[in-house]
């Protein structure tokens, strides 16, 4: 595992949520979202420098820029990790918080860089929405699992199996640590570089970017079952449009959009 960058860029509330999905572009895999100032981070060997310039400079925003050395990393990220609610439906901690009093589920999850612990509003989302889907005895897809919250949240809620997967080996070692934090038993993590799948799914999940989703569009809609369930999100209000023409394009139905802070989640049925 690479050392990381740490970028910091001042700028407005408004303003970070659309720099975390050009960041995430770019190769950016975590996020510290605070009043007035945005902290992004990148492994050292990916990290652009001009890139970086041509995207601030669009913005007229400035940055600094540090080192974090990967055996300092778990003490950064716990030193800033908080518990998430998600209404009385679920709460996600780390080991050092203490447990959760009146939610339905709850999942502790090792703080490390992967994306997914439940602070931004995509995987809020997704897990909301969750909230209104039947898992009992079915098999579930997680495409770009990162902390592998939504996978473990599945188990969880009933499902058979849960097919994990994620192309970052940090992710892959993240998921690992979490699945058996969580004790549990039915998901198969895998990494893989594209998605070629021999089975399909009664709900699928993928709370990925924009650019990714209409990449493996096809390939997502085929991986469900008759009457099956997708749930998309890492998408700004601004890409509706374009998602719903695509995936109602491909034979799907469409059922609902939920917005937090700018950023939206996506259900469709095939």
């Amino acid at each position: 595992m690479d050392n990381y960058y740490e970028i910091c860029i001042p700028a407005e509330t408004a303003r970070q949520e659309l720099l975390v999905a050009e960041l995430s572009e770019m190769g950016y895999d975590g996020f510290e979202e605070s009043t007035g100032q945005l902290k992004a981070y990148i492994p050292e060997a990916h990290f652009e420098e001009n890139e970086l310039n041509d995207l601030l400079n669009k913005y007229c925003l400035t940055y600094s820029k540090s080192i974090i050395n990967k055996q300092n990393w778990n003490q950064l990220w716990e030193s800033n990790f908080e518990p998430v609610r998600v209404d009385d439906f679920v709460g996600i901690r780390a080991s050092f918080h203490p447990p959760f009093a009146g939610v339905s589920h709850e999942i502790v999850i090792t703080p490390k860089m992967s994306f997914g612990t439940g602070h931004h509003a995509t995987t809020w989302q997704v897990m909301k929405l969750m909230q209104e889907l039947d898992f009992t005895g079915k098999q579930v897809f997680d495409f770009g699992t990162g902390t592998g919250i939504l996978a473990i949240l599945a188990e969880q809620l009933g499902a058979a199996a849960v097919l994990a997967v994620d192309n970052d080996d940090w992710c892959i070692e993240n998921i690992s640590e979490n699945i058996l934090v969580n004790n549990c038993k039915v998901i198969n993590i895998q990494k893989v570089e594209s998605l070629q799948l021999d089975q399909r799914f009664a709900i699928v999940l993928a709370n990925i970017n924009r650019n990714i989703l209409l990449e493996y569009s096809k390939e997502l809609v085929a991986a469900l079952l008759p009457g099956g369930q997708l749930l998309l999100s890492g998408l700004l209000v601004e890409d509706e449009e374009i998602i719903r023409e695509t995936f109602s394009g491909l034979g799907l139905v469409y059922r609902k959009t939920t917005e937090r802070n700018g950023w939206i989640a996506l259900w469709f049925s095939r």
